[in-house]
């Protein structure tokens, strides 16, 4: 198991369930692409492999984005917020980002 820096963990604001939530944004243009969430360990593989690496709520595991897809985000710049409770990911997206296959998880349902 990768262990995150405990700097980095102190200033991590968790839910009930220690996971936090990462926005998945575009290298280049800032378009962003998708919103997942991560555990200490997703975000410390994250860190080591740049391969954007998320924990799935549905699943109850870690997962790295395109493992089984082919659709992948490397991972460019890592910033946290100044709350400490969401953390942005500057990726290259290969392919898809949602899993729905659409470009990102944002192309429908514009509210205003």
């Amino acid at each position: 198991m990768t262990t995150l820096d405990p700097e980095v963990a102190a200033r991590l604001k968790r839910n009930a369930d220690g996971l936090v939530c990462a926005v998945a944004q575009r290298r280049g243009t800032g378009e962003v692409l998708m919103v997942a969430w991560m555990d200490d360990e997703a975000l410390a593989l994250t860190l080591e492999t740049r391969n954007a690496t998320y924990f799935s709520r549905s699943r109850g595991k870690l997962w790295v984005k395109g493992e089984t897809s082919g659709h992948t985000q490397r991972v460019h710049e890592v910033r946290l917020d100044c709350d400490g409770d969401t953390i942005l990911l500057v990726v290259d997206q290969e392919g898809a980002a949602c899993h729905t296959g659409a470009a990102t998880c944002f192309d429908k349902d514009r509210l205003l």
